[in-house]
């Protein structure tokens, strides 16, 4: 990646963050005149970055185009000391953000904290209660001199009693517009008046380039004002937008063109009506329904007579030996504590009242049409879906490295998994993800041998553990035209916070059903479905060159059912255990019978209050500053990224993986190989997420450590215990970074300082010991980066747990082979190393699984009951060198059914 001072803004993925760094250079380079004098070069690189930054400060209210004056006449003056003070202060704002409270962040005088012209700050002082601060865009085709009479007038509609406190920007053109909700994360609320224009005046080729991807290429055709409402939702659609217009209103207001328009004004006829309707939007996302209540609950006089000792904390602050648990937790989370669904506190299992209203809230925030809170972690809400859809035999389709969760949900239902491998990662010891030619080779043998019926569900994971991404909408295309009515389940765990990022949202599941709902109806769908129903006829199952086919369903045949499930906790600011299941099934009258039944099963009658609080919560800060966020912790790890592989030293040993060494070239048709590529851009970016198969997220991180001599566990723990630095997932010579919204840069400094040192220590004991020592060195390296096992593939389920052995479909039924193995006596153990396990191998009886056998890492089962064990596995387990192996007991042995037993079973 190019340094601070030479990286283009349109090489950011966050241009917020580009906007930073912008006065951050500004700030070293204004230091650099301070004291000294002009010196050419830096000069010259100030005045351009002044003229590259004034169009960019035009989308925000802060600085204002008052202190910038201020700014720009230092520099003029060569005041280079109050140049470099006012520069400076204003960098710390941006990069704090505190000119969101601080008053004096907006003084024009770079001593003082006066305050004066049209530039008033936030209506706050530091003794008033604070007020959530925000910005408003206005798109107005008024002349610019007259853009400032328009912001004083919304000053002057301020109220005491407002909530919220906003500063207004004010744009001219369309293209503006959409440049401001790139890049300025404060605006919360849009008012398009009518009659602006489309192209900005500024002719600037970098900012067009970070322009590109978010309009659309029909953006010009029509109306302007209902086109960009548009725009704006697809980039942001949390910004609630209003639009003025001179047209009959009621004509306007009634259109579908302005359906994803909050309220239609005519003309500006009204101005304390926007004022309260900006005011009354951003309360309707500030609103926590569960949270407001149970704060209100907590403070009322409430007398306790229900099996929860703990609520009020009574029994805690009065008790003589665990006084200290009440001064650590604070007396808040006894006091909201309850077993009571009265009172206001609404029941999860049956909601009414606020739990209700928190969840459709959380529908429409992360673009579903339902959507269930769950309190005991995505492997509960995984089940859920599972019982919900699925009946004894039918046929789940399942990626076989996937969450637990799913395997067990499997064996609950009754369902037949039939497994698909994804592509392997060797030199890693990892699955990549599932692609979709296999999934669709399933399908057609399905359907060649008369049971596509029978296929419920197809399971994926998007996104990875680490880090791949899944082209949802064309695997959903495609998957539909064998089968029509197919279940999505995506289990989304890892990548909730993807809806805020205007990148990655088009590859979540919600997003690619709102762009299916609008893609399927249209004349241009309908049209290219005639032409490759024209050349392609019905899907023939014997026709191989299908599976190399781009395939597009029947749009009046299609049913969209898709479930994704979240762990917000994972990635957003809710407590452990806090999930999610969003819902967008067409079919849903059908299946919310079942979804209940399956909800009652795995629900507590007892859920944890705080943490159905805190999925009200994190709702809020994703709805509200989510876009921000994301944003930050997204350039955040390309910036860990490009730190670690450019350092002289950490990259001798340490090595961030990059998409081209994640991703299969087959699977990248755009080309994308690293992040941080020289003159890359965001319009390449956009070109990789709309065309490839896969697409590596960003913020997981894989840190290759094989060249330090470390495996992934061992690293993990030098890592925790020497510099207190946590990591979840390893492999066999790698750890996960996962970056997420809680990160900051001093954190990327803390990680980049660990890996100096350990490479140093490195460094100096190669030195000390020799060439012994490199050479005891190099065997492990070449253990741990070369001598990797091959992963094995699923082999199949032993015949006695199928339907039609013949079949050359591999699914199986899971749940009999599990239950069997509940009885000793139809178990046998033999140890790994055993030349009996060798001799079954090569004469038979086979070798059959009992239990799900899953090592970390990899961490995915590579048996479950009812498998038979085949030769990879046996090689690949006898070059394990983990300690954790769930469902394996060295000392006992694998753990098999009973061969005489199975033959017994084996259909006749």
């Amino acid at each position: 990646m190019a340094s601070d001072t030479t990286k283009s803004l349109s090489q950011y993925y966050a241009a917020s963050e580009a906007r930073v760094d912008e006065w951050r250079v500004l700030s070293r380079l204004a230091k650099s005149l301070d004291g000294r004098g002009p010196d050419a070069g830096a000069l010259s690189e100030i005045q351009h970055r002044m003229r590259l930054l004034q169009p960019i400060e035009d989308l925000h209210a802060y600085p204002g185009a008052a202190l910038l004056e201020q700014v720009v006449d230092r520099l003029k003056r060569g005041e280079w000391a109050a140049f470099h003070r006012m520069v400076t202060r204003i960098s710390s704002a941006l990069l704090t953000n505190a000119y969101r409270e601080d008053l004096a962040a907006w003084a024009l005088d770079d001593e003082t904290e006066t305050v004066v012209g049209d530039v008033l700050p936030p209506a706050q002082s530091h003794a008033q209660t604070r007020r959530p601060y925000f910005e408003v865009l206005v798109v107005s085709p008024m002349a610019p001199k007259q853009w400032s009479s328009l912001r004083e007038m919304f000053r002057r509609l301020r109220r005491t009693e407002d909530e919220f406190i906003y500063e207004v920007v004010v744009v001219g053109s369309f293209e503006d517009a959409v440049l401001a909700a790139n890049f300025n994360y404060n605006l919360q609320a849009v008012l398009i008046s009518e009659g602006f224009t489309f192209d900005s005046e500024h002719d600037i080729p970098v900012l067009r380039e970070m322009l590109a991807p978010f309009l659309p290429g029909d953006a010009r055709d029509g109306d302007l004002g209902t086109s960009l409402a548009g725009v704006l939702n697809d980039l942001r659609p949390e910004l609630d937008v209003y639009l003025t217009t001179d047209r009959d209103p009621a004509t306007v207001a009634g259109s579908d063109a302005v359906a994803r328009v909050r309220r239609v004004f005519y003309g500006p006829e009204e101005p304390t009506e926007m004022h309260l309707s900006i005011q009354g939007g951003i309360k309707d996302r500030y609103r926590t329904p569960y949270f407001d209540n149970l704060k209100k609950y907590a403070a009322r006089p409430i007398g306790t007579f229900h099996a929860l000792p703990v609520a009020r904390g009574k029994s805690i602050f009065k008790s003589n030996w665990i006084r200290d648990m009440g001064e650590f937790y604070g007396t808040n989370l006894f006091l909201a504590e309850s077993s009571a669904t009265t009172g206001g506190l609404d029941s999860l299992l049956d909601p009414t009242g606020n739990i209700k209203e928190a969840q459709d809230m959380a529908a429409r925030a992360l673009g579903s049409d339902r959507a269930f809170f769950v309190t005991n972690g995505t492997s509960t809400s995984n089940k859920i879906v599972h019982q919900a859809i699925l009946t004894p035999g039918d046929i789940v389709l399942i990626d076989r490295d996937c969450h637990k969760s799913h395997h067990y949900g499997a064996v609950m239902c009754g369902a037949q998994p039939l497994y698909i491998d994804a592509f392997p990662l060797k030199q890693y010891s990892m699955y990549g993800s599932l692609g979709i030619r296999p999934i669709k080779e399933a399908l057609l043998t399905l359907k060649a041998e008369g049971r596509l019926d029978k296929a419920k569900m197809l399971v994926l994971t998007n996104c990875t553990f680490d880090g791949h991404v899944a082209n949802v909408q064309r695997t959903m295309l495609e998957v539909l035209a064998i089968k029509p009515d197919m279940v999505f389940l995506w289990d989304e765990a890892w990548f909730g916070f993807a809806r805020f990022s205007p990148y990655l949202r088009r590859r979540t599941a919600m997003g690619a059903v709102a762009a299916l709902r609008k893609l399927l109806p249209s004349a241009a769908y309908k049209e290219q479905y005639a032409k490759f129903k024209a050349e392609v006829g019905e899907i023939d199952p014997g026709n191989k060159a299908l599976l190399d086919t781009r395939l597009w369903p029947d749009p009046e045949a299609v049913s969209l059912r898709v479930y994704e499930t979240d762990s917000v906790h994972k990635s957003m600011s809710a407590l452990r255990q806090g999930s999610i299941v969003l819902v967008s099934d067409q079919k849903w009258r059908q299946v919310e019978g079942p979804f209940k039944e399956a909800f009652y099963a795995h629900t507590s009658t007892s859920p944890n209050l705080q943490i159905i609080a805190s999925l009200d919560l994190a709702r809020r800060q994703v709805e509200l500053e989510g876009f921000e966020l994301v944003g930050k912790a997204t350039q955040l790890s390309i910036e860990i990224r490009s730190q670690v592989n450019n350092h002289p030293l950490i990259s001798k040993y340490f090595r961030c993986a990059t998409p081209a060494e994640m991703i299969p070239a087959q699977y990248r048709a755009s080309g994308l190989a690293d992040f941080n590529a020289p003159d890359q851009t965001a319009i390449d970016i956009a070109r990789a997420l709309n065309d490839d198969e896969f697409f590596l997220d960003p913020s997981r991180i894989t840190l290759l450590c094989g060249n330090a001599g470390y495996d992934g566990t061992q690293f993990k723990a030098l890592l925790a215990s020497e510099h207190d630095i946590q990591i979840n997932k390893t492999s066999r010579n790698s750890v996960l970074v996962q970056i997420n919204i809680n990160n900051t840069r001093s954190d990327m400094a803390h990680l980049i300082k660990a890996l100096a040192d350990i490479s140093r220590d490195i460094d100096h004991r190669l030195a000390e010991g020799g060439e012994s020592a490199r050479k005891t060195f190099d065997a492990r390296v070449r253990d741990l980066v070369e001598d990797v096992p091959d992963l094995p593939n699923f082999s199949s389920f032993h015949d006695a747990f199928r339907d039609d052995p013949a079949s050359k479909s591999c699914e199986g039924h899971m749940r009999d082979a599990y239950y069997m193995a509940f009885d000793e006596d139809n178990c046998e153990y033999l140890p790994l190393n055993d030349k009996r396990v060798d001799e079954r191998l090569a004469n038979g009886p086979a070798l059959v699984s009992a239990k799900f056998v899953i090592p970390y890492p990899p961490g995915f089962p590579i048996m479950v009951p009812g498998q038979v064990i085949s030769e990879e596995i046996i090689t690949f387990m006898r070059k394990l060198d983990v300690k954790e192996i769930h469902g394996f007991n060295a000392a006992r042995g694998l753990q098999l059914l009973r061969a005489d037993i199975l033959e017994k079973k084996r259909p006749a």
